[in-house]
């Protein structure tokens, strides 16, 4: 990498740059996730006890998520629907990606890109709160379902997980459109026709040629969506109903209501250890390496 830098930008340049992203790396990445895990392991004091005889290292704030069947019930349902997240945005991105990259002209492609990121220009909590209002019980989508005769009446699309996935699929879309499109544009599109010549149908094509070729992007896009699905807290808190709680939400609890940082502290190096544990079963499964996803 400094190689790179210092081919293109000069030795001074290329020095500043690389001690910056060491700064930003140390300063706020490694830090804050050293003083996280070190609190997880103390328990919650007066500062007038930190540091004394009570102050010691323990697995109690762990074992305070095993004991509570509530909290426990929140995080194992947090990380299946953060897969499942991962899942429908996979189905829904790779033919758009595909399209993108061997079907549609420079011209539609350029304008449907356009016409994807636009709405990203917007906040994420105002883009999240207009899918409240789409989905609301008297909503556009009801009115619409009520008028074309398909619903007897009005559903509650936010009385359960329903609307939260529905959030999560459109917020996160873009990280895994854009990996995939990424990695199938640079496929030779006469590799797609030579499977097609030889009698291979679309899905056999797909699966046989485009697909492997994708992999890193797929692995990539899986990764990222997967990650912001669960450590997401404005999608599931204004599209989730009081049954359908996601386990961020019982994180932020402990650290800004409950003003416990040390439960909450342990709460999240748990949920960071489950994204670590997806990264490194995504790339076993698409046998990829860091290597192959930085590119």
């Amino acid at each position: 990498m400094f190689s790179q830098l210092k081919s293109r930008f000069g030795s001074g340049l290329a020095v500043g740059i690389i001690g910056m992203i060491a700064i930003w790396l140390i300063g706020m990445v490694i830090l804050p996730q050293l003083l996280m895990v070190d609190y997880s392991f103390r328990p919650n004091l007066l500062p007038a006890d930190i540091g004394g005889p009570k102050d010691t290292y323990s697995l109690v704030n762990y074992e305070t998520l095993f004991s509570n069947k509530i909290h426990l019930a929140i995080f194992f349902k947090t990380i299946w629907s953060s897969v499942l997240v991962t899942g429908l945005t996979l189905v829904v991105s790779y033919p758009i990606a595909f399209y993108l990259a061997k079907v549609a002209t420079p011209q539609k492609a350029a304008l449907c890109l356009l016409l994807l990121i636009i709405p990203f220009w917007i906040n994420e909590i105002l883009r999240t709160f207009s899918w409240y209002i789409i989905l609301a019980y008297k909503g556009p989508l009801n009115a619409l379902l009520l008028g074309l005769g398909l619903i007897d009446r009005p559903i509650r699309f936010l009385s359960g997980d329903g609307g939260v996935l529905i959030g999560m699929v459109y917020a996160y879309i873009l990280f895994m459109i854009f990996p995939i499109y990424n990695a199938i544009e640079s496929l030779d599109t006469n590799q797609i026709k030579a499977a097609r010549n030889l009698g291979a149908g679309w899905i056999r094509t797909h699966w046989r040629v485009v697909i492997p070729h994708a992999k890193p992007g797929i692995a990539t896009g899986c990764i990222m969506t997967f990650m912001l699905a669960a450590g997401s807290y404005a999608v599931p808190a204004l599209l989730g109903s009081p049954g359908s709680r996601w386990f961020t939400q019982i994180i932020y609890n402990w650290f800004f209501e409950g003003g416990d940082w040390n439960q909450g502290a342990a709460y999240a190096f748990l949920l960071l250890v489950i994204c670590i544990g997806f990264i490194a079963l995504v790339m076993r499964v698409f046998k990829v390496g860091l290597g192959d996803i930085a590119k």
